[in-house]
């Protein structure tokens, strides 16, 4: 009688534990669906009190990296000339994503203004974790038809600006020990083009102040990554009056995918990153031919 009971206790013990692992069976998309959400839910919550600085924030890339750090749950420090883009930018992105963004009206062509930023902040005790360092203007030309004063502009913005941004916070970076900056260059880095000399000069400066500052400050605990776009639809060509040849034409990109890039390579602490396979192969081509061969290739392209 004993045997037999522990038999049938056995038995609804087995019945039981089947029913069990149905119903868990039955409820594993359920809970494979509440973990992901748990886990971007988060991913968010860590990021809020992760500040994230964009240059150039009122429109083209800063502009979309605003939007895809906002989505991340990231607060933004929004800065740029334009203080009506930057104010309506601002307030759908708060309504969108209800993320705290300060809106800092700013040009950092002036010096003065780049150490009043980086003072006003400091003062305020809000420390940048991410600076995407993304303003800059071009101008497409023979150099010796260009005013002087519009070279002057885009060394003054494009190299002067972009390290006096890198020196400051990176210094309140490893003082915390650590900190994330993109420095947002060129594909034209890579390359000598006529009528654009200027510009891609800037850029290459760009580029190579990276590569050697990814080593600098990754002792400190600091990633510098470069981004390294071709030619993509930001509204950047139009301001400076590029002509857009049927070869910039294949290679233009949407301003997502390369922001998405460039955020992607300086979370993995990579040195550079050149988006688009064919803005890959263009680049590819630097190493695989004569320095005179891929200079005029891509002086037709850039040209017509």
């Amino acid at each position: 009688m004993i045997t037999l009971h522990l038999l049938k206790d056995h038995r609804s013990a087995k019945l039981q534990t089947s029913g069990l692992q149905s119903c868990l069976k039955a409820r594993v998309p359920a809970t494979s669906s509440f973990t992901l959400t748990s886990t971007k839910a988060n991913i968010m919550a860590t990021n809020v009190d992760s500040w994230v600085l964009i240059t150039g924030a009122s429109s083209g890339f800063g502009e979309e990296f605003a939007r895809q750090y906002a989505a991340k749950g990231h607060p933004l420090i929004l800065v740029a000339r334009r203080l009506d883009r930057l104010q309506a930018l601002a307030a759908a992105l708060q309504q969108q994503y209800n993320v705290k963004i300060i809106v800092e009206q700013a040009d950092l062509s002036d010096m003065a203004a780049v150490h009043a930023l980086h003072a006003g902040l400091r003062e305020r005790a809000i420390p940048v974790e991410i600076l995407i360092n993304n303003a800059g203007h071009g101008l497409q030309g023979p150099l010796l038809d260009t005013p002087m004063q519009s070279a002057l502009d885009i060394l003054q913005l494009d190299i002067a600006s972009l390290t006096v941004m890198t020196r400051l916070f990176g210094e309140d970076m490893r003082e915390r020990g650590h900190g994330k900056i993109l420095l947002v260059a060129s594909m034209l880095a890579y390359f000598g083009v006529e009528n654009m000399a200027v510009y891609g000069a800037a850029k290459a400066y760009v580029l190579r102040l990276g590569d050697a500052l990814h080593r600098e400050f990754k002792r400190d605990g600091v990633t510098v990554t470069s981004l390294c776009p071709g030619m993509s639809d930001t509204g950047f060509a139009q301001a400076a009056k590029q002509k857009i040849t049927w070869g910039l034409k294949l290679l233009m990109m949407k301003p997502a995918p390369v922001v998405r890039a460039g955020i992607h390579a300086l979370h993995a602490g990579r040195r550079s990153v050149v988006p688009g396979f064919n803005n890959k192969a263009a680049v590819a081509m630097v190493w695989a031919t004569p320095r005179w061969l891929h200079q005029a290739i891509f002086a037709r392209f850039m040209n017509g």
